[in-house]
């Protein structure tokens, strides 16, 4: 995974590839080897405002195109990102470190995402209502935002644009995309298929930029009309402070602790699977992972080695290679995750596998931390209580049905969770007593393009994917019509 040529990747605002205002620039690096192998535009407040003027001047005719015309163009994004299959993969590989088969896969998501959108070009629905009053008709017309800002996570650097571009495009809206400043490369390739496909300039605008003066001026700006953000909890809490000033709409997918029960009555084996796959699937950096094992006293000890089993199988290394678990994004994650570890165990946790970087010359260099797995946790812990985001299982032992739905929903967060269980009856009630937005019956971590992904609490407002992800980039305007 080295690289001899550190590589330059612009900034795309109104059609054009456009560097900062100042010049500047920041690295990129790989994260399994902390390499530097790419820079992009350290963008500046000015920088904002030219991508935010661009969507402005670029929205009322994207707007007035029929949507089927608009899903066209979003058709050419795909068809242009198809052949770049390969390098899609291999960029999100050096750049966000998840593993080559993951990464076809979130290559892949994207191009759903984005297809799912142009489908619905014409199911945009209207509605009308009977009137009070002779002659008349209401309707209630759903009609777009106007200029959108679309904040990307490092997690899933492209599938997340398609989550955001293909909804907010088919439904009228311009974007300007914020990337990530761990993950800034992929965005910009990105672009580099807009422009190709065609679509009119400012109709898709992005920047990149290290601190908050980017994503400040866009938050802040009137211009911007909604917003749209994965990502922490805490930094949805300051977008959500900043937008206040223009009310400026909001979509806000943010962080979560998804408990997963296990029941005595539950398939152990394949509950066993889906624990270990929901919890390390991208070094553990998806945000309805399975982060905490609450497990019913009697099955607890058979589950548990079951579990440290699968875990003690997991290999990793170089992501380009065939291995189950690449390096964490960012060198501040292992530091915290690794605290959080020691902290826990002082105060009790059995380690009982990881706990460390792991062993050998190629694990020297980058943000690797073992798969670990901690037992006699208690929920006043720091791995129990904190979203980890990062490749750390701990588990906990309950009475019963009863406590693991207590110690879920004590939370302020509620994005997901998990349950085991044959009995239907158990079933039924987890569908109304687990307070998240996801909840997975028997299931492994997914997520369907038509499904919805979103958060109660504080995991957010709004949400994507699905109808209702559609739905979110649109306002709805009541039209009172006298013709007598």
């Amino acid at each position: 995974m080295t690289s001899s040529k550190i590589q330059h990747y612009p900034c795309y605002i109104d059609g054009e590839w456009v560097e900062s205002s100042d010049g500047s620039i920041f690295e990129v690096d790989n994260p399994a080897n902390h390499e530097v192998w790419a820079t992009v535009p350290n963008c500046t407040a000015d920088d904002a405002e030219r991508a935010l003027q661009s969507s402005l001047k670029a929205q009322k005719a994207w707007q007035a195109l029929p949507a089927i015309e608009r899903a066209k163009h979003i058709m050419n994004i795909v068809e242009g990102l198809k052949p770049k299959r390969d390098l899609f993969a291999k960029l999100l590989v050096k750049e966000q470190g998840k593993t080559l088969p993951e990464a076809y896969g979130e290559f892949d998501d994207t191009l759903n995402y984005m297809t799912y959108a142009a489908q619905a070009a014409r199911r945009i629905q209207g509605e009308i209502f009977p009137s009070d009053t002779p002659n008349e008709k209401l309707f209630i017309q759903k009609v777009p935002f106007g200029v959108t800002v679309g904040m990307c996570a490092y997690n899933y650097p492209l599938a997340l644009i398609g989550r955001k571009v293909g909804p907010a495009l088919i439904t009228g809206n311009t974007m300007v995309l914020k990337a990530h400043e761990a993950t800034p490369v992929t965005a910009s390739e990105f672009c580099k298929v807009v422009h190709a496909a065609g679509v009119p300039k400012g109709v898709i605008n992005m920047v990149s930029g290290k601190g908050l003066a980017v994503s400040a001026h866009l938050v802040k700006s009137p211009i911007t009309r909604l917003i749209s953000v994965t990502g922490s909890t805490r930094a949805g809490q300051g977008i959500y402070a900043s937008a206040a000033e223009n009310v400026t709409g909001l979509i806000l997918e943010l962080g979560g602790k998804a408990s997963f029960t296990v029941l005595k009555d539950a398939d152990l084996e394949k509950a066993a699977d889906a624990a270990v796959v929901s919890r390390y699937a991208n070094c553990g950096q998806v945000c309805i992972c399975n982060e905490l094992i609450l497990v019913e006293e009697e099955v607890a000890d058979e589950f548990t080695a079951m579990v440290l089993e699968r875990v003690r199988a997991l290999t990793v290394g170089d992501p380009m290679t065939d291995v189950n678990m690449g390096p964490s994004v960012t060198a501040q994650g292992i530091v915290r995750i690794d605290q959080m570890v020691k902290d826990s165990v002082a105060q009790g946790a059995k380690l009982e596998i990881g706990g460390h970087r792991p062993k050998g010359v190629e694990f020297e260099k980058g943000n690797w931390y073992a798969p670990t797995v901690l037992t006699n946790v208690t929920p006043e812990m720091p791995v129990a209580k904190e979203e980890l985001f990062a490749p750390v299982l701990p588990i906990i032992r309950v009475k019963d049905y009863e406590e693991a739905v207590t110690i879920t929903n004590d939370r302020e967060d509620a994005l997901s969770c998990y349950i085991f269980t044959q009995d239907i009856s158990t079933m039924m009630r987890a569908m109304q007593d687990f307070e998240v937005g996801t909840v997975f019956i028997n299931k492994q971590i997914v997520g369907y393009v038509q499904g919805y992904h979103s958060g109660h609490k504080r995991s957010g407002i709004g949400g994507e994917d699905g109808v209702h992800g559609i739905e979110n980039y649109l306002q709805k305007r009541a039209i009172y019509l006298n013709y007598d």
